[in-house]
């Protein structure tokens, strides 16, 4: 009985649904935007195809330095903080008795 009415219910309500289904009323600043992958991609690809260690792609944007070296300095930070830890757990230094 109750599927019966909710299949009733789904086959009147589908068609409303599919009416109003692509206003974008809302998020159409989201989406209505100039496409401008191909002109990121140019800048890229300026290198050509080997992206060896004098020209990596990760350094290839002017403001890419700042984020690589800002990761290198956590990186290293946290290494250097775990090897005094397993420093410290090895030789039972530290305790807090």
């Amino acid at each position: 009985m109750i599927t019966a009415l909710s299949r009733q219910a789904a086959t009147r309500i589908a068609p409303l649904a599919a009416r109003n289904q692509q206003r974008r009323g809302i998020i159409g600043w989201m989406v209505n935007y100039p496409d401008k992958v191909m002109e990121t991609k140019k800048l890229q690809m300026k290198g050509g195809t080997c992206q060896g260690e004098h020209n990596p792609t990760w350094l290839k944007q002017p403001g890419d330095t700042v984020p690589l070296i800002f990761g290198a300095v956590l990186v290293g930070y946290g290494a250097i903080q775990a090897s005094v830890g397993f420093y410290r757990l090895a030789t039972g230094k530290g305790k807090k008795d």
